[in-house]
């Protein structure tokens, strides 16, 4: 019972620092609390389980699912134009996905490279692909322990390089052109992998 109350107060706070300006350690929860819908829900659609005991799925039509949505349908469109980028992840970068370290030291490497000419709202979309990529190859090789591990080093990731311009825009907020490029490319229905699981 306290399990679910302490997570009943997380999740408040976390939304209730999407209708302000959010302070750095709310912007790393929040990216956190994103990546691990955003990595549920990829493992789901791959037919994959991971157990996400700290995972509090969003509210249905809160501020959170609705970013978790958007980030998702982008993640199809991006995934759509560069397939062979996202999937095998470990594979493509003779990654052993035996210990924490080699994961998440890999996973910052390939973030910082992402990164590396500045920071747009497709780089961040492909950082979480890249995240759930390499998530669903440590499920795939019976290591799911590893999952949290990104999770966390995502969070660190955004903490480090992103808080700073994720604060400039307003925090975790898609520009409304992005928004309606997502419904165009979309033809404005909710795709299973993007509107079911958030």
């Amino acid at each position: 019972m306290e399990v679910l109350r302490r997570s009943s107060v997380f999740a408040a706070e976390i939304m209730d620092a999407f209708d302000r300006s959010p302070t750095d350690k709310e912007l790393v929860a929040q990216a956190k609390a994103l990546g691990r819908e955003f990595v549920h829900a990829r493992l789901l659609r791959a037919g994959l389980v991971w157990s996400a005991p700290e995972r509090v799925p969003p509210a249905p039509g809160g501020r959170l699912a609705e970013v978790c949505t958007v980030l998702l349908r982008l993640g199809d469109e991006l995934e759509l134009m560069r397939p062979s980028v996202y999937r095998n992840v470990a594979r493509q970068l003779s990654l052993s996905l035996q210990s924490e370290s080699v994961v998440t030291e890999a996973f910052l490497a390939v973030a910082a490279q992402i990164f590396v000419a500045g920071i747009t709202w497709g780089k961040v979309v492909s950082l979480y692909l890249v995240a759930a990529g390499l998530a669903a190859d440590c499920v795939r090789q019976a290591q799911p322990a590893l999952v949290h591990a990104l999770v966390d080093c995502l969070g660190e990731f955004v903490r480090r390089t992103l808080a700073a311009w994720l604060r400039r825009q307003g925090g975790w907020t898609f520009p409304e052109w992005l928004h309606a490029s997502c419904q165009l490319l979309t033809g404005g229905r909710r795709r299973a992998s993007a509107a079911q699981h958030c």
